[in-house]
């Protein structure tokens, strides 16, 4: 029997999908399992100590995953071996003693600004990179990474918390970011945000999320109007310097589908009547925590034509006539989630009856 040809053995290769087939045609022999580490496209690390035993065998490595620990030497070993690495996904999520993968940090021994700045000059086809909750990220190695991948679409820093102004400058200017998250980046001002708004990522951007960024205020919010294309946007947890000043300049955005106010204490009715009246594309909309909203705002987004889910956990100025008008009037509706402490309060029949319409969810 004539031997295959490794061109032959990829194309075959290439119609393998399921994970556990792949792993026995690269066991027939050793040209097989050469043939399948050359076709290898994503892998996951979890042993970085074997790291360099064997990810030489998977050079046209396009995706990149690891949720652990990962020291500058083996990133640049990672950026050395795969050039050709398009998504690079390090968010960390160790956990220790049963805390909590938001409690839990990865120590001084982790990634930082040096190991970033390798794979920014190294890979520079990346379009998606994830470094959530990697704490020894800064500002050099943001700016490395935003100026050498010009094609980069997705870019998740949250909670990397020594991200300042001088970082969101640098994101500012770039060209082809759709996706940014910056996530408790405590340390960023009002000034990071125009300067986020003033450049060429204002008429790129679809999905901002700057939540638990408490040194935010309505001056900063305000220069978000300039976000084009804006679709999605998280400031839940901001404090209480975000304000309907802020609320109602958000409603100028009228590409909004996503809104998330969560927690935003001193946002009130007018914001809601704003929103309701200005963003017609808005399909989900969280204002868990916005206790000063009544059933007056509510009701305005009654004859909203496309609001499709609306969250009102630990908010009770309102009746349950509020609700079922709303929901009565708002056709699109399919999920409304009230706080559970006001379940007593509301009489049965309209439960009844606002479950009928939509699905109706206690928090």
């Amino acid at each position: 029997m004539e031997r295959l040809g490794d061109d032959v053995l990829g194309f075959i290769l290439g119609w393998v999908r399921d994970p556990n087939d792949r792993k026995s045609f690269s066991q027939v022999c050793k040209q097989w399992l050469r043939v399948e580490g050359l076709n290898r496209l994503s892998l996951r690390v979890f042993e970085l100590d074997l790291l360099r035993n064997f990810l030489p065998r998977f050079p046209n490595l396009v995706r990149f995953e690891s949720s652990k620990v990962i020291t500058n030497a083996n990133i640049e070993f990672v950026a050395k071996t795969c050039p050709k690495i398009e998504v690079l996904n390090l968010n960390y999520k160790e956990t220790h003693g049963g805390l909590d993968e938001f409690d839990d940090i990865p120590g001084l021994d982790d990634v930082d600004d040096y190991g970033i700045f390798e794979i920014a000059v190294r890979c520079r086809n990346l379009t998606q990179v994830f470094l959530r909750r990697r704490c020894q990220t800064g500002n050099f190695g943001v700016i490395s990474l935003v100026n050498s991948a010009q094609n980069l679409t997705n870019l998740d820093l949250g909670r990397c918390n020594r991200i300042v102004d001088e970082a969101l400058k640098a994101i500012g200017d770039a060209n082809s970011l759709r996706v940014l998250n910056l996530q408790a980046c405590w340390l960023i001002t009002d000034r990071g945000l125009a300067c986020l708004a003033s450049g060429s990522l204002s008429r790129t951007l679809k999905k901002l999320v700057i939540a638990e960024c408490d040194r935010i205020t309505d001056i900063g919010v305000l220069h978000l109007r300039q976000m084009c294309c804006l679709e999605e946007l998280n400031l839940a947890d901001c404090g209480p310097k975000v304000t309907d000043t802020g609320g109602v300049a958000i409603a100028a955005i009228q590409t909004l589908k996503k809104l998330n106010l969560s927690w935003l204490i001193n946002v009130s009715d007018d914001t809601i009547v704003a929103l309701a009246k200005n963003c017609q594309n808005l399909v989900a909309v969280n204002l868990t925590g916005c206790e000063l909203i009544t059933g007056y705002g509510i009701r305005a987004f009654a004859n909203h034509e496309s609001l499709e889910e609306l969250v009102l956990a630990s908010c009770q100025n309102f009746t349950g006539d509020d609700v079922e008008w709303t929901v009565l009037g708002c056709q699109t509706l399919s999920y409304i989630g009230l706080d559970k402490r006001l379940k007593m309060w509301i009489p049965m029949a309209i439960q009844e009856n606002i479950s009928s319409l939509c699905q109706l969810d206690w928090k």
